[in-house]
């Protein structure tokens, strides 16, 4: 292959995501969360509360998808859910402090298990990865917002 052609993106990145879904999932189930929960955990951030709606765009969700998600993390009190003082019919939603720590539990888990992968870059080429990484998903939201 010439140096002008290369794969297609989907192409280089699908057998990855595949292979990071993979290891995720026992990390998940270890701590009795779907992908969709753990898309809300982290989702959720540190930063302020969001809207149901808000969090469902941000992780790519459908609405009335996320509903059923967000009740088992309220009942499992991982999560809070209180009217919007603004808006009486939006929710606001907040991790709860036992929903961050178990966030946080989750996610250095995930990232040690994906050092793996990322063990086999030099150091520098692992960092100029990761924030291609992130510049590329900013992107997408960013595009995914405004269409």
């Amino acid at each position: 292959m010439s140096a002008e052609r290369r794969p297609d993106l989907a192409a280089m990145l699908f057998p990855l995501g595949r292979a990071l879904v993979a290891l995720e999932e026992p990390i998940l189930a270890e701590h009795d969360l779907g992908m969709w929960a753990y898309a809300v955990l982290a989702g959720l951030g540190d930063g302020p509360v969001r809207t149901q709606a808000a969090l469902a765009e941000a992780i790519g969700a459908d609405k009335s998808r996320v509903i059923a998600v967000l009740d088992d993390l309220q009942a499992r009190e991982l999560i809070e859910r209180r009217p919007d003082p603004a808006d009486r019919r939006v929710r606001l939603v907040s991790l709860t402090p036992a929903g961050r720590r178990l966030r946080d539990r989750v996610q250095d888990a995930i990232q040690h298990a994906e050092q793996r992968y990322l063990e086999v870059l030099p150091a520098g080429d692992r960092e100029a990865f990761l924030r291609s990484l992130r510049t590329l998903a900013r992107a997408v939201r960013a595009g995914r917002r405004t269409s």
